[in-house]
């Protein structure tokens, strides 16, 4: 008989690549994750691990037996779902990450929204950017996801992840005062290839968008400036560091004195948020509110008109 415990110390190495940051993830010593692979390799009676000096890799069995992990899990989470929709009353904890806008405008508001229909239900919140959610999520240290598409997106390859649309919103140009296109009513952007250009650092899904944008009007932007925070981007827009794209629902929040918001013309970049869970996990009635509360926001977000409709 195979434990399941293993089989999950087994699944944490395939997705971290050592023994001891799959030992990290599983709050376990790396010992104690040694122990549990070679009792395992014992059960299942073939090798499972590589060893190439300090590092392992796993063997075709292994990888076979780790994606059959990926299945029990599910099924697991099902169980638990399944369970907690039989108990009576709704009560306990979810944890959400998401990034720093998405908190403000979509996860703080549901907070004090599920607050109000079900008090016994505690949010917890993990600012999180990129890959990191991805990481929190199979790791099990958060419930939802609340991230950006981009070329690392949880779930596009991943059975273990269950996504949702829930909104995609426009980018506008951010100008510094006195630019000679500010006072134009839309800007094209490859009108702005010879600017020097702010960004989030690369990794950040919106340095991703602003490329690609970039790309799709035909040039490289020279990107002098590096910020993940959109106050930071706007001043330095202020100070005339350069000229910036930055999510609609950041503006309210970051646009200063000194700079001047247009649309752009044709295509606009738009970023697109989803939802993501572990499935099997989404019938659990703690999470089904929790989603219900994001979706509920998202949309308020679209009627504020700083968001469009969600879309695949």
């Amino acid at each position: 008989m195979i434990d399941p415990r293993r089989l999950r110390v087994l699944r944490a190495l395939a997705d971290h690549g050592t023994v001891t940051a799959a030992a990290h993830s599983l709050y376990l010593s790396p010992s104690a994750a040694s122990q549990q692979l070679a009792a395992l390799e014992a059960e299942v009676g073939h090798a499972l691990l590589e060893r190439r000096g300090r590092t392992v890799r796993l063997t075709a069995t292994g990888a076979v037996l780790a994606s059959h992990a990926t299945k029990i899990a599910a099924q697991l989470e099902l169980a638990e779902a399944d369970l907690a929709a039989c108990a009576a009353g709704v009560a306990g904890e979810v944890t959400v990450a998401a990034f720093a806008t998405a908190i403000t405008e979509v996860v703080a508001p549901a907070v004090v929204a599920l607050r109000e229909l079900a008090p016994q239900v505690r949010v917890r919140v993990k600012d999180a950017e990129g890959h990191a959610c991805r990481r929190l999520l199979v790791d099990g240290e958060v419930d939802v996801a609340v991230a950006v598409e981009h070329r690392d997106t949880p779930g596009r390859s991943d059975d273990r992840i269950l996504r949702e649309p829930l909104y995609a919103e426009p980018f506008d140009l951010v100008l510094p005062l006195g630019h000679p296109l500010a006072d134009a009513p839309e800007v094209d952007l490859a009108e702005l290839s010879g600017d020097p250009w702010i960004t989030p650092w690369p990794g950040n899904p919106v340095h991703d968008v602003v490329l690609l944008a970039c790309q799709e009007a035909r040039f490289q932007p020279r990107v002098e400036c590096l910020s993940d925070d959109f106050r930071a981007v706007c001043a330095l827009v202020s100070a005339g560091s350069g000229v910036a794209l930055v999510p609609r629902s950041a503006l309210p929040v970051t646009a200063l004195t000194g700079t001047v918001v247009r649309p752009v013309s044709g295509r606009r970049p738009t970023r697109k948020v989803f939802t993501a869970v572990r499935r099997g996990s989404e019938g659990h009635p703690l999470l089904e509110l929790a989603l219900d509360g994001l979706r509920a926001q998202a949309a308020a977000l679209r009627v504020r008109g700083r968001g469009s409709e969600p879309r695949v």
